[in-house]
């Protein structure tokens, strides 16, 4: 079983070894993510925070939600 085990260790090294160097020559083309990444999550950090920053100043929400003393009953109709 050891012979078995080395010879089958070997085998992935190998593998792993013929993944690293054919990855290493190969030129690194800039993505999208590479080129564009940092300005796009500033720009949505940027408008999140206005966008919430207009809504929590301008648009007057009142912010207690309880209905309680705020709402009388109406007489019932019949």
């Amino acid at each position: 079983m050891f012979p078995l085990a080395r010879a089958a260790q070997r085998l992935v090294a190998r593998g792993i070894q013929h993944t690293a160097v054919r990855q290493a020559h190969r030129k690194h083309e800039p993505t999208f993510h590479d080129k564009y990444g940092t300005m796009v999550l500033l720009s949505g950090a940027a408008m999140f925070t206005a966008v919430w920053g207009y809504a929590l100043t301008q648009l007057g929400i009142e912010w207690g939600f309880s209905p309680v003393g705020r709402i009388t009953p109406r007489e019932w109709r019949e």
